[in-house]
């Protein structure tokens, strides 16, 4: 197996929005280069990135993440063996022979249903289906039979079989180790390649059967939000992936369905009011073998618009900055996949001929099936 690291840096320009907010409902954002600039969280786009895979892959091979686990496995053997009472319980202590701390949830002030709901985890389980599959099973053995669950029965049944997002994204429980999970995909915040200063929208709305000596506004208020060009990376690991997985097919199959859902997705924050959806102005794809690339420094100083359209100049600077760090560190291995929209292509030729996104998907499949030792 050769070592191969995928790095994606994606360009793009988002209208006025707020896909991503902080405690106050303001959009995030981060000084960098002494500026202020807007961000995105790495978890609000791992979240979409997460999501849009269920619109890629059948949504019953996915991971599941929360703290109602014992609800999760209770329900699937509720669906296996309907007759068994108490599935809660066997869940529960399924999932306690597994490892796995549980408590029961914390009641609110006005909250009195709280005491009757099962227990949960302290903190969000990542369990995919095969394994939830797999300690669900454990459990209708043990009723059957009458005997105990054998803890490292358990404990094996809540690792192997990790599902692609499982794989990607990792997992860690803080009470047992050996179920960690590292993670393949590592996904930075994105932040603007320019300085934003945010703005408000005061808003009114009228109510549709208000009399017609009345004027004013049935509500009112107001919403902070931007427009930005944003700088986006995340990189993958396919060793370790391959380790996850434990499947070559199945690596290469969870590279493109990454490279899809996180060039394509995008949090819903705000969504119903700005219609902030688009897509990359540009997206370079880095094929290595030395070690991932954040190309961020290329936006250090900010991208001034000057005449042109701000993903143009921003385009310029992350070719720039790439065929610098090579020419300072790299080995000439790196292979580079442009895809890009627009007169933005225009700036990355250098990094190599345009292609369509489902063309360069096809090319990183392939490089991959290479690097793992199977046919390109």
């Amino acid at each position: 197996m050769t070592r191969l690291f995928v790095d994606v840096h994606v360009l793009q320009t988002v209208p006025p929005s707020n896909i991503n907010r902080d405690d106050t409902g303001s959009p995030k954002s981060a000084v960098y280069g002494g500026v202020p600039r807007a961000r995105v969280s790495s978890q609000a786009w791992k979240r979409a990135t997460r999501q849009m895979f269920r619109d890629l892959l059948d949504p019953a091979t996915l991971g599941v993440r929360t703290k109602r686990v014992v609800e999760l496995v209770a329900e699937r053997i509720h669906t296996v063996a309907a007759d068994l009472d108490q599935p809660e319980t066997l869940a529960a202590q399924v999932l306690k022979d597994a490892g796995i701390k549980l408590e029961k949830p914390k009641r609110g002030k006005k909250d009195d249903t709280a005491g009757d709901e099962p227990e949960q985890s302290g903190y969000l389980l990542f369990l995919s289906a095969s394994q939830i599959a797999r300690l669900a099973t454990l459990a209708i053995e043990s009723a059957r039979t009458g005997t105990p669950v054998d803890k490292s029965a358990a404990r094996a049944a809540a690792q192997g079989d990790n599902s692609i997002d499982v794989a990607l994204f990792g997992r860690m429980v803080a009470d047992s180790a050996d179920l960690n999970i590292d993670a393949a995909a590592q996904v930075a915040h994105a932040i603007s390649v320019h300085a934003v200063n945010n703005e408000f929208d005061y808003f009114t709305a009228v109510d549709d059967r208000a009399p017609e000596n009345n004027a004013g506004a049935g509500m009112l208020g107001y919403v902070e939000f931007n427009s930005s060009t944003l700088y986006r990376y995340a990189t993958v690991n396919t060793a370790m992936l391959r380790e996850n997985l434990g499947d070559d097919t199945a690596t290469v199959d969870a590279v493109t369905t990454f490279l899809t859902a996180f060039v394509k997705s995008m949090p819903t924050g705000k969504q119903n009011t700005f219609a902030n959806r688009t897509l990359p102005e540009a997206v370079l794809i880095s094929l290595r073998t030395d070690q991932p690339v954040n190309l961020v420094g290329a936006f250090e100083e900010p991208v001034n618009a000057a005449g042109a359209a701000r993903a143009i100049g921003a385009a310029k600077a992350l070719a720039t900055r790439l065929q610098n760090v090579e020419h300072a560190y790299g080995d000439g291995s790196t292979e580079n996949l442009v895809v890009a929209a627009g007169e933005a292509v225009g700036e990355l030729t250098s990094l190599g001929e345009p292609l369509r996104f489902s063309t360069a998907i096809e090319q990183v499949a392939a490089k991959v099936r290479s690097a793992l030792g199977g046919p390109a």
